[in-house]
């Protein structure tokens, strides 16, 4: 069944936290007539908005065309981390793609935050971006590794925002006895999701872009140029980028045999008061290395988020809470009788590697997907080199484009059943600690 519509009506946002504590905006008007322009996009999330802000901001006719609602999808509902370079270290970076290649990507990388930062600061306030983001291990083996990656960073990087963490500094941070140790990372940092997303949209409007929602994109018939199909009429276009990620229907088989959706979940408790610190010590963002990774922070009005339990249906379960208090209650066993308000589930993209899909799938279409959890900055950063390369200048998409991003076995076909099986094993790792 198409991603677009299984777990969502068309444009009505999650009941989410993030819902609920961002500024309504009005709707935007439905494709109804024939279009030309210069680029089209498809998608207006993280990446599609940012691609459309640089395009239009180089003087390009833009049009963006979302089935549901700017940052509808996992930019609207993620955990709001911003996290530093990719989910693999810079050491593995370096050992499959050499020195040189890894550090240009090291360099992309910083540039995504630093693009998001001074977007935040100017731009969006009220995405209360604020700085520190700790990643928990739950070995010994883990935190080695942690620290030998913040080793090198700073070594060989010059990044001294990252410090390793041992079992009782992380335990002065995170109030939980899971970790054996880890790394906190003053570079990174978290925000709204959703604010930030609508603050793009709103912005990229200013620069020029049209943004039409509930406008589902149906069909892309290639050539020069390139004709969009929608249900009530078409946008012809010189260059096209697909940023649809998890979203995206299947409509390009080239993104689906390297991208796969699947969904994740958060859950925000009632505001916990001056309880807050016994979960944190501090207005910080943690992740944490179970390959089905746990993720949560406090929100302004100190609710806990806590976020998890994939699934790799295309349909959410019929009840997320139960599994995702248990996964929450194993680490902190002190919120027991705290109160679950909400909870949310959206679809992100995944890669056999978990990094970043950029292709170009022909001379005048680019796609930028499957940012596997980690692409609050990435996607945007995504979005701004794939309208640098539509402009002319290739340079820092072909970089982004080297990272190592193979087909699922099978293609599109059965990579969620080989993914489940994956997956099923990673969690039963998980649980044993192995």
């Amino acid at each position: 069944m198409n991603p677009l519509y299984r777990n969502d009506r068309p444009g009505q946002m999650p009941r989410s936290w993030y819902a609920a504590t961002a500024e309504p905006v009005a709707d935007r008007a439905p494709l109804s007539d024939d279009r030309r322009c210069d680029l089209a996009i498809v998608g207006a999330g993280f990446t599609g908005l940012w691609a459309a802000l640089t395009a239009a901001r180089a003087g390009l006719d833009v049009v963006v065309l979302d089935a549901h609602r700017a940052g509808f999808g996992a930019s609207g509902r993620n955990g709001g981390q911003v996290g530093s370079g990719f989910n693999k270290g810079q050491l593995w970076l370096e050992q499959r793609l050499g020195e040189s290649p890894a550090r240009q990507l090291w360099d992309i990388a910083e540039a995504a935050k630093r693009q998001l930062r001074e977007f935040c600061e100017t731009h969006a306030p009220e995405a209360r971006y604020l700085p520190g983001v700790v990643h928990g291990a739950y070995s010994e083996k883990e935190a080695a590794g942690d620290r030998a990656e913040a080793e090198h960073l700073s070594r060989a990087y010059g990044y001294d925002a990252i410090r390793p963490l041992d079992r009782g500094a992380i335990r002065e941070i995170v109030r939980t006895d899971a970790y054996h140790g880890g790394l906190i990372d003053e570079g990174a940092g978290h925000l709204h999701p959703l604010r930030y997303a609508r603050a793009l949209a709103r912005e990229a409007e200013v620069a020029g872009a049209t943004i039409h929602e509930l406008t589902e994109v149906t069909k892309v018939e290639r050539g020069t140029p390139a004709v969009l199909h929608t249900p009530k009429a078409r946008v012809t276009a010189d260059h096209v980028i697909l940023a649809g990620n998890g979203y995206l229907p299947g409509i390009m088989p080239e993104v689906a045999s390297r991208v796969m959706p699947i969904n994740s979940f958060i859950a925000a408790t009632e505001p916990l008061g001056d309880r807050w610190r016994e979960v944190l010590s501090r207005d910080i963002a943690v992740a944490d290395s179970r390959f089905v990774v746990n993720y949560y922070r406090m929100t302004e009005d100190r609710r806990f988020l806590f976020g998890g339990r994939e699934s790799y249906s295309i349909g959410f379960p019929t009840d997320i809470t139960t599994k995702l208090r248990a996964r929450m209650e194993s680490l902190f066993p002190q919120l027991a009788d705290v109160r679950i308000d909400n909870v949310w589930g959206g679809t992100l993209g995944i890669t056999m590697s978990r990094l970043p899909s950029l292709q170009r799938i022909g001379p005048n279409i680019l796609s930028g997907a499957g940012f596997s959890g980690h692409g609050v900055a990435l996607s945007g950063m995504a979005g701004r080199v794939m309208a640098e390369a539509v402009a002319g200048q290739a340079g820092r998409f072909d970089t982004f484009s080297r990272l190592p991003v193979p087909e699922f076995p099978g293609g599109a076909r059965y990579r969620a059943p080989l993914l489940t099986l994956a997956m099923t094993w990673f969690s039963l790792r998980d649980r044993l600690g192995i």
